[in-house]
C-alpha cells in the first residue's frame, strides 16, 4: 500500500518506530531481568588481592567462581574494585551507565550474615592464624598460650604485627604487649597494596617477628613466601574473643531465586570448593571449630 504524500512519509516513520520498538523492549526486558536470564554470571572482586582474587585470575575465589559457571553453563564475566570502603556500593549496588542493569550479581566472599547484601549459605570456615618464620626462636609456639609463656626476655623483644580491629587485640592488651605491635590497614586506599605484604616483606625480612592474619591469607602466603620458610599455626576461639569465621557470597536483598541457586551450587560442590580451598593453604574449621587435616601434603 501506498500513501500520499506528507501522510505517507508519516506513516512510514511509524512503520520504522515499530520495527524498532521490538528490538529496543526485548533490551529493556534483559536489562531489568534478573541475574543469569541472559546466561552470564558476573561476580565483583577484588583485582589485586591474592589468595582471593586478582585480575589474572588466580586466587580461589576466581576459581569457585568459574567452576558455577561451568556447573551452570553460562558465560563469566567479571567487574574489578578494591574490597575496600565503597566496594559493594561501587559493584553490587552500581549499574552501567544509561542503561537498568546492575554492574555485576555476585560478591565471592563476606562474612556470614553480612548486612549489607543478602548471604548465601556459608562456603567455608576459617579462623585467624598466628604466624612466624621458622629457625626464629619460635619453633615450639603452637598458639597464644605458648607465645604468653615464653620468658619474659624473649617476649619482650618481640615486634608483633596485626591489622587494625583486629580480634587478636584484646590478648594482646591483656598481655601488655601493646606497645610492641606493628599496626596495618585493613583498607589502605593503595590499590597497589594487598594484605600478604605482612608475610611477604615484613615477616620474611624480621622487621617483625610475629603476624596475626586472617587464615586464608595466612596459609597462602606460608606457601608461597620463598624468602623465609613460613610457619602458619591456625588459632582457636576462646571465652571473649572470637577468631573463628564462616564465610558466604552476597547478593542484593531482592535476588531471592538468585541467591537460592547460589545456595544450590555450594551445596553440590562442597568437595570440589573445599579441594580448591585446600591446594590454597586454606585453614579450614568443622562446625566445632576444629582444624581440619589437610588433603594436600606440604600444609605448615
Amino acid at each position: 500500500m501506498r500513501w500520499p504524500g506528507s501522510l505517507g512519509r508519516l506513516a512510514g516513520a511509524a512503520l520504522a518506530l515499530l520495527c524498532l520498538a521490538g528490538p529496543i523492549a526485548a533490551q529493556q526486558a534483559m536489562n531489568n531481568a534478573g541475574p543469569g536470564q541472559d546466561k552470564v554470571l558476573r561476580v565483583c572482586q577484588d583485582p589485586n588481592n591474592l589468595p582471593f582474587s586478582n585480575r589474572d585470575q588466580a586466587g580461589f575465589e576466581n576459581r569457585i567462581a568459574a567452576l558455577f559457571a561451568q556447573e551452570l553453563g553460562w558465560k563469566l564475566e567479571h567487574t574489578w574494585f578494591p574490597q575496600r570502603i565503597g566496594f559493594i556500593r561501587n559493584t553490587l549496588r552500581a549499574k552501567l551507565e544509561n542503561s537498568d542493569r546492575f554492574k555485576c550479581d555476585l560478591v565471592t566472599g563476606v562474612p556470614a550474615g553480612f548486612d549489607m547484601a543478602a548471604t548465601t549459605r556459608p562456603y567455608y570456615h576459617s579462623s585467624y592464624a598466628l604466624v612466624y618464620v621458622k629457625g626464629r626462636g619460635l619453633d615450639g609456639v603452637r598458639g597464644l598460650d605458648d607465645l604468653a609463656a615464653l620468658k619474659p626476655e624473649q617476649r619482650g623483644k618481640l615486634r608483633f604485627g596485626a591489622f587494625t580491629s583486629s580480634p587478636v587485640t584484646d590478648w594482646l592488651m591483656q598481655n601488655r604487649l601493646m606497645e610492641q605491635v606493628d599496626w596495618y590497614q585493613n583498607q589502605t586506599g593503595d590499590a597497589e597494596q594487598y594484605p600478604g605484604q605482612i608475610i611477604e616483606r615484613d615477616l620474611a625480612s624480621g622487621k617483625i617477628d610475629v603476624a596475626f592474619v586472617w587464615g586464608p591469607i595466612a596459609g597462602y602466603f606460608a606457601r608461597n613466601t620463598h624468602a623465609a620458610p613460613i610457619v602458619a599455626v591456625p588459632l582457636a576461639s576462646r571465652p571473649g574473643m572470637k577468631l573463628d569465621f564462616e564465610i558466604a557470597m552476597a547478593v542484593r536483598h531482592g535476588d531471592k531465586e538468585f541467591r537460592q541457586r547460589i545456595d544450590q551450587l555450594i551445596d553440590a560442590n562442597r568437595g570440589k570448593i573445599a579441594a580448591i580451598l585446600d591446594e590454597y593453604g586454606v585453614p579450614q574449621l568443622d562446625q566445632q571449630g576444629r582444624v581440619l587435616a589437610s588433603q594436600r601434603p606440604g600444609k605448615p
